[in-house]
């Protein structure tokens, strides 16, 4: 029986399950020594274009050793992933999952590559959003940025408060069809209440 091209065999779910472990450790590791982006933020852009970086995700950035702030639009949102070297790694990780030269490679690394930009940081913080960014974005006067762990996002304040809320209803339904109590965040078994 084959999975996902690996031939199932009881010793592979073992040795599977050993990486996935040990892969979780490290994944931890990895995210203290390089700082994580949590919380949200607006600040304002100026006449010039430029905007402040909200001083943890710069905190984070300075962990991760980035001189740059690395920008990548979105796929399936009007936002801009941006990050240091933990969201260069992750999109490094992605390409490397396929053969170079393929098609995917290629689709992949002009979507991720191939649009991304690399932003200079001011001594102030500061960075100056290119107008690709603030058309993808559709960021005029104010900018919300928005924590994911590795990464965080560039939004449009109005837009973003939108899809926080699509969000919060998407992971409210997950939660009750995964069974959580939602007053104390316990599993229901089933035939108990």
């Amino acid at each position: 029986m084959y999975s996902h091209g690996i031939p199932y065999h009881p010793i592979w779910l073992v040795v599977l399950l050993k990486c996935f472990a040990e892969c979780r450790v490290w994944a931890c590791e990895v995210v203290e020594i390089m700082g994580r982006y949590v919380s949200t933020f607006t600040n304002r852009i100026d006449a010039k274009g430029r905007v402040s970086i909200p001083a943890p995700f710069r905190q984070a950035l300075v962990k991760e050793g980035a001189e740059q702030l690395y920008c990548c639009p979105t796929l399936d949102m009007q936002a801009v992933d941006a990050g240091g070297k933990a969201l260069q790694g992750r999109i490094d990780d992605l390409l490397s999952s396929y053969p170079p030269f393929s098609e995917d490679y290629e689709y992949f690394s002009t979507a991720l590559l191939g649009d991304s930009e690399e932003l200079k940081i001011d001594g102030d913080g500061r960075v100056v959003l290119s107008d690709t960014i603030r058309n993808h974005a559709g960021l005029d006067g104010k900018v919300t940025f928005v924590g994911q762990g590795y990464k965080f996002q560039l939004w449009n304040p109005e837009r973003f408060e939108v899809f926080r809320e699509e969000s919060r209803s998407r992971v409210r339904a997950l939660r009750k069809n995964l069974g959580f109590n939602k007053s104390a965040n316990a599993v229901i078994v089933e035939g108990q209440e």
